[in-house]
């Protein structure tokens, strides 16, 4: 990264000048350092680093580290960012976080959309479910929770021309659903342009409220995750599955549960002891 100061590099000391360069090339590693830590390494005092995080414009090297969380964009920033507002982890405080965005996701829900989510999966010909890097697990365990409830659901390929593959077995009976919580990815933009020549639905799990009209799914349910520079949670876009699977599987009634007797049935016939 190129770190950003109130004042110019020349009016830098060379001890100041070498914190410099140490952020903008070892920016994680500077992140989750202690000031003694970071002092030691580059061979200076302790003093001198909270000298060079007034002259950058910060009280302390706590404030340091949050214009660099706030300037840097990468996860282990966001991860820093995230850790810097409690200052020592707390788990208890971290679970307690998460019912804050639960809350914020459930004030946000538009319950409209929601049903017409419900509508569409239980109304689909087939189900592809798209999901790329960390939101694969959660395609994962849709696609794992809605075969369980008798409904056809396939994992499309995270990428490439495997995805394209993927989407020629789409039409328009079907419903796509994808992932897309900070910005749309290009896997993304592929589903939503190709759906107007396939003729397929889809279905957008978003973090986002303010999406321009080319990036907009015909369906989206907003799941709140952190802010942007924060680590970003999957506790309330795993809760809204599990809701979304409850609803479903009120909406499919006996079809539902009577697929989920059979799979009872064929566990213990064949797998009995687990």
């Amino acid at each position: 990264m190129e770190l950003s100061l109130a004042v110019s590099p020349g009016e830098l000391t060379r001890a100041e000048q070498k914190i410099l360069d140490y952020i903008n090339t070892n920016t994680d590693a500077f992140l989750f350092s202690s000031i003694g830590q970071l002092a030691q390494r580059l061979g200076i005092s302790d003093a001198t680093v909270s000298r060079f995080a007034r002259h950058a414009g910060c009280t302390d090297f706590k404030g340091l580290k949050s214009l660099v969380v706030e300037q840097a964009a990468g996860p282990a920033a966001k991860m820093a960012g995230t850790l810097s507002q409690d200052g020592i982890f707390s788990p208890a405080a971290w679970l307690e976080r998460q019912q804050l965005y639960l809350q914020k996701t459930a004030r946000q829900l538009d319950q409209a959309e929601f049903e017409r989510s419900v509508e569409a999966l239980v109304s689909a010909r087939q189900i592809l479910v798209h999901g790329k890097n960390a939101s694969s697990s959660l395609a994962q365990m849709l696609a794992f929770r809605l075969r369980r409830l008798g409904l056809l659901v396939s994992l499309l390929p995270s990428g490439g021309s495997e995805l394209l593959e993927g989407l020629l077995q789409a039409g328009p009976q079907d419903l796509v659903v994808m992932f897309s919580f900070s910005k749309l990815s290009r896997e993304g933009r592929v589903i939503l342009e190709h759906r107007r020549t396939a003729g397929y639905r889809t279905l957008a799990f978003v973090s986002r409220t303010c999406i321009p009209p080319e990036e907009q799914a015909d369906i989206s349910l907003f799941a709140y995750r952190g802010e942007e520079k924060e680590y970003h949670s999957m506790a309330a876009p795993t809760a809204l599955l599990d809701v979304l699977t409850v609803a479903v599987t009120s909406r499919l009634g006996q079809r539902g549960t009577d697929s989920l007797e059979q799979l009872h049935r064929l566990k213990t016939t064949y797998f009995p002891l687990g």
